[in-house]
């Protein structure tokens, strides 16, 4: 079974052809490449096609190319505690090594596609696993009123709801005046 040829023109697909396959040569580059479908965990993760900054080194070792870079990328979503839309930013650190042939690499490892690579997956591990799985919109938050649902940051400090037991609710009825007790005795 052969695995599926790569786009060279995708946009995280990298030509390695002017590395070689000489040990030791070395390229930088720093495209801009449009943000992969579904990048995101629960409530926050990268817009479809935002723009990613990547800086790139490659570098030609004996097994095949080794890929180090950063990537930055914008962010929304909404607060986990409030529910109000958020906006950030996200800049992740990678490296990858990319096999000139099956027979060096393992089973989870990447391989070369004759000169191309494939960063997409790289990228999107190391953006998946760097977002955060509950994002605030700020770190004191206090969140939604469990009662009524309103934003506590709206609703002031005295806000509040009285509860009643409702075990007791049938004794709220009652109410023992102390002036009658006294005068009786």
């Amino acid at each position: 079974m052969s695995l599926p040829r790569l786009d060279p023109r995708a946009p995280w697909v990298i030509s390695t052809h002017d590395l070689g396959r000489r040990p030791g040569s070395m390229r930088k580059m720093s495209p801009t490449l449009p943000a992969p479908v579904d990048l995101a965990v629960g409530m926050i993760g990268v817009p479809k096609d935002a723009e990613v900054e990547v800086d790139l080194r490659l570098e030609s070792v004996m097994e095949g190319v080794l890929v180090t870079g950063t990537a930055g990328a914008p962010l929304s979503g909404e607060c986990s505690r409030c529910l109000d839309p958020l906006t950030s930013e996200i800049e992740v650190g990678f490296q990858e090594l990319f096999f000139y042939s099956a027979e060096d690499a393992g089973e989870d490892d990447s391989l070369l596609d004759g000169e191309l690579l494939d960063l997409e997956p790289t990228f999107r591990d190391a953006v998946v696993l760097a977002l955060p799985l509950s994002p605030v919109c700020r770190e004191d938050c206090p969140g939604l009123c469990a009662e009524c649902g309103v934003k506590l940051a709206d609703a002031g400090t005295d806000h509040r709801h009285d509860r009643v037991d409702s075990r007791w609710a049938s004794l709220q009825g009652l109410k023992i005046d102390d002036n009658e007790d006294d005068q009786e005795a």
